[in-house]
């Protein structure tokens, strides 16, 4: 009896002092930062972080919110390379004479976990996508995740997903976990666009349309 009534008693303190660390790193003072990582205070961060083309996201501590653009473009250097390690993972050619389209999922979050979409009406807009896609320019689609937690099931709407290739497409364009998924468009050339956070089709269509053009 003696013995339980101690085992009783250190398991009693040691959820005590759990919850107590818990509950220090939830009320844990954040500290906030605009789009170049310089602290701004909260009140400036609350206001600018509905302004449209800005995200809010997790900086480098676990107590840093930092303002991010949701859109960035540039050039990659050599598109073939890229192609030719996408080949490999996929087992399908990649038309280097093609725009190269990536969906790219980010492991689970509360935003791609949440939501009444189901995975027909998911595998509908995708299938959507894909057709405006098309319309505007034949393009190589690909659906890649940085990891499966959460994805089979209602995220993966019938689609063909890939492990990223030596975290390639994330080091490339997705160097910080964006919130839902997020798409990047690359032309022939090297030329790219690419969009954090939730996914809309127009986007998708934009940014390849933009691109096309150049």
């Amino acid at each position: 009896m003696k013995n339980i009534f101690i085992f009783f008693i250190t398991a009693l303190v040691f959820v005590k002092l759990s919850y107590a660390q818990n509950n220090e790193i939830n009320h844990q003072d954040y500290k906030y930062f605009d789009e170049n990582y310089n602290p701004i205070s909260k009140s400036e961060f609350e206001k600018r972080k509905w302004k449209r083309g800005l995200l809010s996201i997790k900086g480098d501590s676990t107590n840093h919110k930092i303002l991010s653009e949701r859109e960035s473009n540039g050039l990659i250097e050599n598109r073939k390379y890229l192609d030719s390690l996408l080949t490999i993972s996929t087992s399908k050619k990649i038309d280097s004479t093609k725009p190269l389209v990536i969906i790219y999922y980010p492991g689970k979050d509360k935003c791609n976990s949440s939501g009444k979409a189901t995975r027909r009406s998911l595998r509908s807009w995708y299938n959507q996508m894909e057709k405006g896609i098309s319309k505007i320019k034949e393009s190589n689609i690909l659906y890649i995740y940085k990891n499966t937690n959460g994805l089979y099931g209602r995220n993966d709407a019938y689609k063909e997903w890939i492990e990223d290739p030596e975290q390639t497409i994330e080091n490339a364009f997705f160097k910080r976990h964006y919130p839902c998924s997020s798409f990047v468009v690359i032309s022939e050339d090297g030329n790219f666009i690419s969009h954090f956070g939730e996914l809309i089709k127009d986007d998708i269509w934009n940014a390849l349309e933009v691109l096309t053009k150049n």
